[in-house]
């Protein structure tokens, strides 16, 4: 008896412990833009009264090119993509585009958050974080897409993330205990409802399981974003309900009783802006001989779009003679055409930090984006909004951060900041070792820690 004793005693001396250690939650909004918790008109009451308690900065310069996957990869990492190897969404694909992204974790080329709390022994979580299938997190939903293999199948997130769920029975836990059995008539995690959902699995798993770290992403903002530009009805609906879910996961923090020694960051991969024109540079290469719409393996160049930017790739990495030939394409476009981008070498690719492998970009100016199609026109009409812009050009395609709760100082604004500056202050948080490349500014910290 005395033994059974204390067992308990030290199990609950154990979770007692676990429960008064530090823990971070971080959530990102697809599309965040400052404006969102700046401006009242925007409607994200929770997070305008926590910014009010902690510090936000009113931007964050973001990763090039400012699309979903590489700057989700610079969050944690603390590097931008020429070191961390995640440098668009999707893979160079000049024989055809297959639906594929960059689901997996293996892919990344430098240690993470995940990674370095692993070898500390703190336990992790995830949802719908990009980049995190097969990666070192205890529970984690990752975001995942099933491609159709067979007939009559079709693209499906929800049997994707059951697929890749670890431990494989969190899927089911999170049906039983938090939003309910997916199917038909069930959850689902269609645009309307993504983001409540989601947060309904994170916020589980925090009551359940108290992870010293947790990372969220929702993305029905962006969504709506790319149908409707940088305003509209759907877009401010989504921003309401982004702040639903942040509030969800406060509440599952107080809930679980660990909310005096929890730090919150809200933060976001890139700005938005509304586009009227798209422009196809692979139509350009095609009528030029260097890329074959009919006999792709041919292909001597092909542009990699990326939203507001486009990278070069040669199939002989070192075919000067394709790569001048290029270049004399861009310098005899019409001046007009020339007054929507601008062209960046492979010596200023590589001061943006972007892919290394690409032998030159172009970056759209506002209005303008670009498309991976090599048939029909040059050019061609658009509509509503997308990212992927240089992200020292404009300050609209910045995104942003507020912080809050244990250790985080109170009215403190950063004018600026950059994406990897976000590792660098959760690795202090968690007392854990990550060699970054960002700055920890000690303006957002209280001295006590």
């Amino acid at each position: 008896m005395k033994k059974i004793f204390l067992f308990f005693a030290l199990a609950m001396g154990l979770a007692k412990a676990q429960n008064n250690s530090d823990h971070v939650v971080l959530i990102s909004i697809d599309g965040l833009r400052p404006e969102f918790y700046t401006n009242p008109e925007w409607s994200m009451v929770n997070l305008r009264q926590m910014m009010k308690k902690g510090a936000y900065a009113n931007g964050v310069r973001g990763s090039f090119p400012t699309v979903t996957y590489p700057s989700h990869t610079t969050i944690v990492s603390g590097v931008l993509p020429a070191k961390h190897g995640i440098y668009y969404n999707t893979p160079v694909q000049p024989l055809g585009i297959t639906g594929e992204w960059f689901w997996f974790y293996k892919d990344i080329k430098v240690p993470t958050i995940w990674s370095a709390a692993k070898e500390a022994g703190l336990t992790t979580a995830c949802v719908s974080w990009p980049v995190t299938v097969g990666a070192p997190i205890t529970y984690n939903l990752p975001e995942y897409v099933y491609l159709p293999k067979n007939k009559g199948e079709k693209k499906d997130e929800v049997k994707a993330m059951s697929l890749e769920s670890t431990p494989k029975e969190l899927f089911q836990e999170v049906q039983d205990y938090a939003v309910g059995k997916f199917g038909e008539y069930g959850a689902s995690l269609d645009h309307t409802v993504t983001d409540q959902n989601k947060a309904r699995m994170a916020a589980y798993i925090l009551k359940r399981y108290k992870p010293a770290f947790l990372a969220l992403h929702i993305a029905a903002v962006d969504h709506f974003e790319h149908e409707q530009g940088r305003d509209g009805d759907k877009v401010r609906s989504a921003v309401a309900g982004a702040d639903v879910a942040i509030k969800t996961l406060i509440d599952a923090a107080a809930a679980a009783g660990i909310d005096e020694n929890t730090t919150f960051i809200i933060t976001g991969d890139h700005g938005f802006v509304d586009i009227h024109t798209q422009f196809n540079p692979n139509v350009m290469l095609a009528k030029a001989g260097l890329y074959n719409n009919d006999k792709k393996e041919d292909w001597k160049a092909y542009f990699q779009a990326s939203g507001g930017s486009a990278f070069l790739h040669l199939k002989n990495p070192n075919d000067k003679a394709t790569l001048s030939k290029v270049n004399e394409l861009l310098t005899n476009l019409p001046a007009g055409y020339k007054k929507m981008f601008h062209v960046l070498n492979k010596e200023r690719v590589a001061e943006a930090q972007g892919d290394p492998t690409a032998s030159l970009a172009l970056a759209a100016y506002q209005g303008i984006s670009f498309g991976a199609t090599a048939t029909g026109d040059l050019l061609k009409a658009a509509d509503g909004g997308t990212h992927g812009y240089l992200p020292t050009d404009f300050k609209e395609i910045q995104t942003g951060f507020v912080a809050f709760g244990k250790n985080i100082k109170q009215g403190t604004v950063l004018p600026l900041m950059g994406q990897e500056d976000i590792a660098p202050l959760i690795a202090y948080l968690l007392n854990i070792n990550l060699k970054t490349d960002g700055i920890l500014y000690p303006g957002l910290l209280n001295k006590t820690k």
